[in-house]
């Protein structure tokens, strides 16, 4: 066995059952991966979902867990202990992978034997169909990523996003997993960036991070769902979490994030003025919006 694959779940009854169910019907057989569910305290019938689809799909190694810790960084870190191979996959419990993607993860370790991480492109899966006002520069707070055409070294300190990225079981261990400083979703309040907290501790020791769109999954967007209350939530906790990371390094540090914030700000105010004039103002404001909320999370306001 090669890869360890751990979900952490919250409240997606209506999606786990079709993420697991992508994850059955690889091209690769199940022998190669072992998959854990790890419940972080839902309450809309998760586990009985988990049950009966464990009854329909009785082979590979499929394992329900718990952790009653709030907070998507003690549940990945939970499935991580937990693992017994060499590999750490992550991906949401919403996020349908493609048929071939373990197999592409595994090529993907073996071809290049000196890698200790990598992620893969996250494309949007709109239900019913992408918002009017959707643009690429707001579309990463619903998990689109698509970093570049072919397999190459990330640059300028970009990284995976979490819901699409594996790990050294090893090198985990070594960096100490996830910060749990940065739970993620607790409650009505974010604290997020722990994906990017950890691959930065991993270039810290001078380990290079790879792509590859090759391994991609969809990512189920609820349009019904983006208000401007969940959308502040997710990009305050962007600037939330930002603000935990760079305060922890330097008082120096976090003045930088407070600048680049501020020049990202200018930049959002420019990008929509230009969709303004282009006969496109649905796209204007929510790009402003996002970076005003990310600047009130960094700034706690």
């Amino acid at each position: 066995m090669h890869l360890s694959i751990i979900i952490c779940s919250y409240n997606r009854a209506s999606y786990i059952g079709d993420a697991l169910t992508a994850l059955y019907n690889q091209t690769t057989s199940l022998d190669q991966f072992e998959v854990f569910i790890v419940d972080n305290n839902s309450t809309d019938g998760t586990p009985a979902v988990f049950k009966q689809w464990r009854a329909n799909h009785p082979n590979g190694k499929f394992v329900y867990t718990t952790e009653t810790k709030q907070g998507a960084s003690f549940a990945r870190n939970t499935g991580a202990k937990l693992a017994s191979t060499p590999w750490l996959c992550f991906i949401d419990d919403d996020a349908i992978a493609s048929p071939e993607y373990v197999e592409n993860v595994i090529k993907h370790t073996l071809d290049q034997p000196f890698i200790v991480g990598f992620g893969g492109k996250i494309i949007p899966k709109y239900i019913p169909a992408e918002p009017k006002w959707m643009s690429y520069y707001v579309s990463s707070l619903v998990g689109n990523f698509d970093y570049a055409p072919n397999a190459c070294a990330f640059k300028n300190g970009k990284y995976p996003l979490e819901s699409n990225m594996i790990v050294s079981k090893k090198v985990f261990e070594e960096v100490g997993g996830f910060n749990e400083q940065l739970p993620g979703v607790v409650g009505t309040l974010r604290i997020g960036g722990e994906g990017k907290e950890l691959f930065y501790k991993i270039m810290a020791l001078d380990h290079t991070i790879y792509y590859d769109p090759s391994i991609w999954v969809h990512h189920v967007v609820e349009v019904s769902k983006l208000t401007p209350a969940y959308l502040y939530r997710v990009a305050s906790g962007i600037g939330r979490g930002e603000r935990s990371r760079t305060k922890a390094i330097s008082r120096g540090s976090f003045t930088m994030k407070v600048i680049e914030y501020l020049v990202k700000l200018v930049a959002a105010i420019v990008l929509g003025i230009k969709y303004a004039l282009q006969g496109r103002p649905a796209k204007t404001m929510p790009i402003i919006q996002f970076r005003i909320d990310a600047l009130k999370g960094l700034l706690e306001y």
